[in-house]
């Protein structure tokens, strides 16, 4: 792997960490965090139920990218053994200030998933999450021989990854959109089905299924206004998400 596609990947999410911007309150404080978890599961509502966070109470997952914590803190409030691998340190001491207002734990690791194995030689997990991640890395295929590398047998795998064939890619081609919230993001692949299950072909790919578009204005939903532009203010994009949607949800067995 050529080190500054890394390194710019590294510093553009050190820049701006994931969602950082979705709440005016306090920044670091209870409140913050509070705000900042209801607008992504209200804007991205299939997370929960992607996730399924009370199933894994007790048990060992590994969260690969955890932005600045939104899902891992409810893996960890559901009772999860949570281990989490973050490329930007930002990122990764944000979640951290996060745990300590809440009053949980987890165990913290600033790495690169392409060498995933490394920091976890003697350590099995019965479920690998990445949500919005492995497309953001040079080589996604060393991403999984990895997870493969640390997955208990008959472990599950969820991830998501964008789509290519949606209404967010069309627009990105069109110069009507940028894959992130902030610009210049500099690698965010997308994927066909077919090239989800050749990623996934040591896997038994159980789900697979598109979701999410996203109907809001931009400079309204900037101000915390929730104003949808056409044509999802006349049509419900719910109807058109699994042809057109921007994530794919994938469930995996190892």
């Amino acid at each position: 792997m050529k080190e500054p596609e890394i390194l710019e990947i590294k510093r553009f999410w050190d820049c701006q960490p994931c969602n950082i911007k979705h709440s005016n309150k306090e920044f670091g404080t209870k409140e913050y965090f509070d705000e900042v978890e209801r607008r992504r599961y209200f804007v991205e509502s299939h997370i929960p139920d992607f996730a399924e966070f009370s199933k894994w109470k007790g048990r060992e997952v590994l969260e690969i990218g955890c932005g600045i914590g939104s899902d891992s803190i409810n893996f960890a409030r559901a009772g999860a053994k949570l281990t989490i691998l973050e490329l930007s340190e930002r990122s990764l001491e944000i979640t951290k200030t996060r745990f300590r207002v809440f009053g949980l734990t987890a165990r913290f690791i600033q790495g690169n998933a392409e060498y995933l194995s490394q920091y976890f030689p003697n350590q099995r997990f019965d479920l690998v999450y990445s949500f919005g991640v492995i497309h953001h890395t040079p080589y996604p295929s060393l991403v999984i021989q990895e997870i493969e590398k640390i997955i208990q047998p008959g472990g599950e795998f969820r991830l998501m990854l964008y789509s290519k064939y949606s209404t967010k890619n069309l627009m990105i081609h069109l110069g009507l959109a940028q894959p992130e919230a902030q610009a210049g993001c500099p690698l965010a692949l997308t994927f066909t089905k077919s090239e989800i299950y050749d990623l996934l072909s040591a896997f038994d790919v159980y789900s697979c299924k598109k979701r999410h578009i996203f109907p809001y204005k931009i400079s309204e939903y900037k101000k915390f206004i929730y104003k949808k532009r056409f044509p999802w203010n006349v049509l419900p994009p719910s109807l058109f998400e699994r042809f057109l949607g921007w994530h794919y949800l994938i469930k995996a067995r190892y």
